[in-house]
């Protein structure tokens, strides 16, 4: 049984850092495409971050510079470390994996331009991350 379980949100002031983890179980993430996906109230879910088996990335052009997707393969664990929040940047943040049907067929990066998520079939329950002004 796959296992997403997402850790670290919580309340800080617009400037501040946040590091998002997000234990995987019952899925061989290390050659797969994982990412962070986030939704606010009242809009659509949308992509944060990916990265490949190979360690390559992709990021939305909202948070380029200032957030970084990692991995730890020996620990299972997904992470995203947020710096020089933004109020926007306030929303659940879900970690995610990729569709079974889509291995082989697409790259994290098409994956991750899949609106919505769609390419992704594997969900956590998400983590809230409010930012103040």
């Amino acid at each position: 049984q796959v296992q997403l379980v997402e850790s670290g949100g919580g309340s800080v002031q617009a400037g501040g850092s946040l590091r998002l983890s997000c234990a995987v179980s019952g899925y061989t993430y290390r050659s797969t495409c994982m990412a962070w996906f986030r939704q606010a109230p009242g809009k659509e879910r949308e992509g944060v971050a990916a990265i490949d088996s190979d360690g390559s990335t992709n990021y939305a052009d909202s948070v380029k510079g200032r957030f970084t997707i990692s991995k730890d393969n020996a620990k299972n664990t997904l992470y995203l470390q947020m710096n020089s929040l933004k109020p926007e940047d306030t929303a659940m943040y879900y970690c995610a994996a990729l569709r079974d049907s889509l291995r082989g067929i697409y790259n994290c990066a098409r994956a991750f331009t899949v609106p919505a998520g769609g390419g992704f079939g594997y969900w956590g329950q998400g983590t809230q991350v409010t930012i103040s002004s």
